[in-house]
């Protein structure tokens, strides 16, 4: 492998750089997402479900007996 130029050693150790630094964004990238991002909060469907009938008035029936 002496017959290597320097340049070629140069544009590996350059390579090497980028992609530790890619390497870098993207365990940032994941750590930020795991905080809270403070964006409005997603409930389950079973939860929305409970939401919508605990809201809505139950009519009671009302026998008139006269």
């Amino acid at each position: 492998m002496a017959g290597r130029s320097h340049s070629t050693f140069k544009k590996r150790q350059k390579e090497l750089a980028r992609v530790e630094k890619q390497r870098d964004k993207a365990e940032k990238r994941q750590q930020a997402g795991t905080k809270d991002s403070g964006g409005p909060e997603i409930m389950s469907l079973e939860e929305a479900r409970a939401l919508r009938f605990q809201d809505t008035p139950i009519e009671d029936t009302v026998t008139d007996v006269a």
